[in-house]
């Protein structure tokens, strides 16, 4: 019997078309009569309406649309993070051309993400894998998990301006819904890094405490190192991802079973084993095999079932209603009542002296009037500083011009030393020229004089 919930304007009964062949059911219609009612009349009614097959129309869209998880690994190097997802998705997320986070170790804390669209049974999951080459490698460790946290919140962040905008058609969510916490098998508890790095994220993350590499500890250290970290937890008062409760019994004892086993002991390995004439995923030792999905071995399939087949959309649920909900609240709150962003120290959207009771609107024009202000205070810089230029710019030119003026005046110095020198070499040109002219009129004046005695003497000694 499927109980059917309508909202009504006054008190009427409802006329269905009589039940056929095919769609033969009973219906429990519930007719509520005025705006909010307090009280409910019940009523029994015959007949097939069709949204039962809103289920459908809901599955069809989103199958078409496709779906996406962001998935985090955090730990470190060395723990088999790479190779578990890969067994978690059975893809080669990371290749030798693309290596995982322990062959990528960097000198400082870095987030890197990875994005790969896988497809199964027509269904299409964008899984983003957020990794943190150098996490918990450095000598020290303080404030190693900031980049992290920062990450998760700049996330955050995105999907608010997503959701403030205008046009909200397309709305990527790459807000991180699960972060798989890998935990050295040291089995002495928990180390401080850890406890310090999932209190500092379990408000606003969902955190999955796992125990990487179990298979090199027999069952009684397993079980064992899992008491002592779920004390450890309790003790902290860490929050860790809650399983929704059902009112199924098998549901509810499954969850009871899960619970039970955290944290999760996991084996992770790409290697197909033949073992009895069966292929399985495991690790082969001189000892025997450890299977990778046997629950007798590790707790890989437990992880898988909760991570992907039963509860994915509750983590991404969770995602959205408490932890997202939870930095919403933070951030309009700091913006609402305080006037500024007390997260991120963006800057004063307010005055300080404003009441923490100030309309929207009046936020907005005191606003608008700080933003004009803002504005003619930096017209009038731009003047200065536009006026100062322009009187740096006049000084070089009156330099400039001193300075032409200057060498025109030495240029003209020059040339009028130059006219005196050379007016001196034609004055002594002319005096030397005319002292040769009158030595040359000497010179032929005694010729001349010469060749007349010459000629006397001649005309003596023909007489």
């Amino acid at each position: 019997m499927i109980s059917v919930s309508f909202l009504l304007s006054s008190s009427r009964l409802i006329d269905l078309p009589p039940p056929n062949d095919v769609y033969s059911c009973r219906f429990s219609v519930i007719v509520k009569s005025g705006p909010l009612p307090n009280t409910a009349l019940q009523k029994n009614l015959e007949g097939y309406v069709g949204f039962a097959n809103l289920p459908n129309q809901v599955y069809r869209k989103s199958v078409k649309r496709g779906f996406e998880f962001t998935l985090m690994v955090v730990g470190e190097s060395g723990l088999g993070k790479s190779t578990l997802i890969n067994s978690l998705f059975l893809t080669e997320l990371y290749s030798p051309e693309y290596p995982g986070p322990s062959h990528r170790i960097k000198k400082t804390v870095q987030v890197e993400q990875s994005k790969v669209l896988v497809k199964e049974g027509g269904v299409h999951l964008l899984l983003t894998i957020v990794d943190t080459p150098g996490f918990g490698d450095a000598v020290d460790n303080s404030n190693c998990w900031q980049p992290v946290i920062d990450y998760i919140d700049s996330k955050f962040e995105d999907y608010l301006n997503a959701e403030s905008r205008v046009n909200r058609r397309q709305m990527p969510d790459s807000r991180v819904q699960c972060c798989l916490y890998f935990i050295a098998p040291s089995g002495h508890g928990l180390k401080p890094l850890d406890i310090e790095f999932m209190k500092r994220l379990h408000e606003k993350v969902n955190i999955i405490p796992l125990i990487a590499k179990a298979d090199t500890m027999t069952p009684e250290e397993c079980q064992q190192f899992k008491h002592q970290i779920m004390k450890e937890i309790q003790e902290h008062k860490i929050k860790i991802y809650e399983f929704p409760e059902t009112d199924d019994e098998e549901e509810m004892k499954m969850v009871r079973r899960i619970k039970d086993r955290l944290p999760l002991a996991v084996v992770g390995s790409n290697t197909i084993i033949e073992v009895n004439g069966k292929k399985v995923r495991g690790r082969q030792y001189p000892w025997g095999v450890a299977e990778v999905e046997n629950g007798e071995h590790c707790d890989f399939t437990i992880l898988r079932n909760m991570l992907i087949r039963t509860n994915m959309q509750d983590l991404k649920d969770v995602t959205n209603n408490v932890h997202y909900e939870n930095y919403r609240s933070r951030k309009l709150a700091a913006v609402t009542y305080n006037g500024t962003d007390n997260n991120k120290n963006k800057g004063q959207l307010t005055k300080p002296e404003a009441s923490d009771s100030m309309s929207p609107l009046a936020q907005m024009e005191e606003e608008r009037r700080d933003h004009v202000s803002k504005m003619k205070k930096m017209e009038q810089e731009m003047e200065q500083v536009f006026e100062m230029k322009v009187k740096e710019k006049l000084m070089k030119l009156r330099d400039s011009e001193a300075e032409l003026q200057r060498r025109h005046e030495q240029m003209k110095k020059n040339l009028e030393l130059q006219h005196r020198e050379l007016e001196e070499k034609r004055r002594q040109l002319e005096e030397e020229k005319n002292s040769w002219e009158a030595q040359q009129r000497i010179l032929e004046q005694q010729k001349l004089d010469a060749s007349r005695t010459l000629e006397k003497n001649k005309k003596k000694k023909i007489f």
